[in-house]
């Protein structure tokens, strides 16, 4: 079952048939000195500490700081940090700042102003709820120290601070101060660009200018480790959800920089001499099709575990990549390929492996009668668009009583919160996906967690696979915790937190005036020149 045809409209493949966009702002800055980028979808959410959107969590890297960053090895390194003391059997570690660090509106960053984020993190952020359960207190001594006082040893502190996918954002402690449960809808940071609260309008255009007063570290750059050279004086966030309309602005020289492509127009811009299309990020992302463990139908595990023998991640990718093979990567299970945790266990359970009369039996057994399955199909993101076409298709020809509802992808991200049933503004699923570095261990694979009200959109409930988590945690030993990752994936596919898809390596695609990206899973703009 192949399904392109819905990505590809007529000459959108033929360079001259593509509709020129109206893009045209005035250069504040200089010739030079102004870059336009458009994201992978619009930018709808401020939130940076409630599990952020992909797009919002891109955002924040650029605005706000982290009090440590990671190489592109996943390797912790002081970043708003001069460095740190680690004492008592590992079960007290200091942290000194670094000088020169003021956030955008000119007052200095203090210990409190780190204590009160990281607080705020903690109640909203799976890496920062495992922080808290092993954090006796933390104490600011003074103005530059932050002091972790821990009752028990925990290695990988450096990293959870520093990791780049739910970072643990420093916002100024009277903002840090308010309900974590309420969203921010202003940012105020001490990175290296300030967020243009006056020019944001929801659905067409962010702006990011050059925070004068940052001072970088002295080290080279290395993904959100290293010093963050600024060579821009403003960064324009166009939103575009129309794929060959980005396509045509990037080729006429109105845009600078496409995040990601539709894989079918790919071959035009290579064709192109003054355009660079390249893969950035070595991991990938990791799309899933998340379930809803709170309402029927997929609050019953043996739905759930026919849905997942359903979606056959082939089909998907194929969907989503066309024949650019090199772009994904096949069968993907709970952790990445190649990584310390990628194992084979359970295998047989995901789709591909089952006929449709097998499936039919497994509904008949989990007692399921056709009650209705909404799936949030969000159609202005080209890559989820794809993904929910097959599902639906796939799910349709089982037996699934499928009620596929179109919406952007705001209106997903807004609705996700909804734990209502059906008939009143819920939900069954979503595609969403996640940065492939997630997935090298249970620490950081988050949408694993089954921590109940706590745990990420669907709200899964697993004791059994927190306890292995724990247990993973506490070991050090490499071929120990090897096999509570093999526990760890065959649990998560006989409760079904929800269904991977894959693992896709999408190209961006920039103008070759643009030099000095930096390999990572997310577009960061400093060390970015644009000649």
């Amino acid at each position: 079952m192949r399904r392109r045809n819905f990505l590809i409209s007529g000459g959108a493949a033929v360079a001259s048939s593509l509709a020129r966009p109206s893009l045209a702002q005035p250069n504040i800055g200089g010739a030079g000195k102004k870059l336009i980028f458009v994201p992978q979808a619009n930018l709808t959410s401020l939130e940076p500490h409630a599990a952020p959107p992909t797009v919002t969590r891109n955002f924040s890297l650029n605005v706000l700081e982290t009090l440590y960053g990671v190489d592109v090895n996943f390797n912790p390194s002081p970043q708003m940090a001069e460095g740190h003391i680690l004492e008592a059997d590992g079960k007290r570690c200091t942290i000194r700042l670094r000088e020169g660090l003021r956030f955008h509106h000119g007052e200095p960053v203090l210990a409190r102003d780190c204590a009160a984020s990281l607080k705020r993190w903690m109640v909203r952020d799976s890496l920062g709820q495992t922080l808290a359960a092993r954090l006796d207190a933390l104490e600011t001594p003074d103005d530059r120290t932050l002091v972790f006082r821990l009752n028990k040893p925990f290695p990988d502190l450096l990293y959870v601070l520093g990791n780049p996918s739910t970072p643990a954002f420093i916002l100024p402690s009277h903002i840090a101060a308010t309900d974590p449960f309420k969203p921010l809808t202003d940012i105020v940071g001490s990175g290296p660009f300030r967020f243009a609260k006056d020019e944001y309008v929801s659905g067409s255009l962010a702006v990011l200018t050059r925070f004068d007063q940052y001072v970088p570290r002295s080290e080279a750059p290395d993904y959100t480790a290293g010093g963050r050279q600024i060579f821009l004086d403003r960064v324009e966030w166009h939103i575009i959800p129309d794929a060959a309309t980005a396509v045509s602005g990037l080729q006429t020289g109105e845009l600078d920089w496409v995040e990601y492509p539709l894989p079918d127009l790919l071959g035009v811009l290579r064709r192109n001499n003054n355009i660079v299309v390249r893969q950035l990020d070595p991991n990938g992302l990791y799309p899933c099709m998340r379930l809803n463990h709170l309402q029927p139908p997929t609050d019953n595990p043996g739905v759930r575990r026919a849905i997942l023998a359903t979606i056959n991640q082939t089909e998907v990718m194929r969907a989503v990549m066309g024949d650019d093979t090199k772009g994904y990567h096949l069968p993907t299970y709970e952790f990445l390929p190649g990584s310390p945790s990628d194992n084979k266990a359970a295998m047989d359970r995901i789709g591909g492996n089952h006929t449709k009369t097998e499936i039919k039996a497994m509904l008949d057994a989990a007692g399921y009668r056709g009650e209705p399955l909404v799936l949030m199909h969000p159609v202005d993101q080209n890559f989820y668009n794809a993904m929910s076409q097959v599902v639906s298709a796939e799910l349709k020809q089982v037996g699934f009583n499928v009620d596929d509802q179109s919406m952007d992808w705001g209106t997903v991200v807004q609705r996700r919160n909804n734990k209502g049933p059906l008939d009143k503004g819920g939900w069954s699923m979503f595609p969403t996906s996640y940065p492939g570095g997630d997935f090298r261990s249970p620490l950081t694979a988050f949408p694993l967690r089954g921590n109940g009200p706590a745990a990420w959109y669907g709200w899964p409930n697993d004791p059994k696979i927190e306890a292995l988590r724990e247990q993973w945690l506490d070991t050090a030993d490499p071929a120990g915790r090897k096999r509570l990752a093999e526990q760890i994936q065959e649990q998560a596919y006989t409760n079904v937190p929800g269904v991977p898809l894959g693992n896709f390596l999408p190209s961006a695609a920039w103008r070759t005036n643009v030099t000095g990206q930096l390999p990572g899973m997310t577009p960061v703009f400093w060390n970015v020149r644009k000649a």
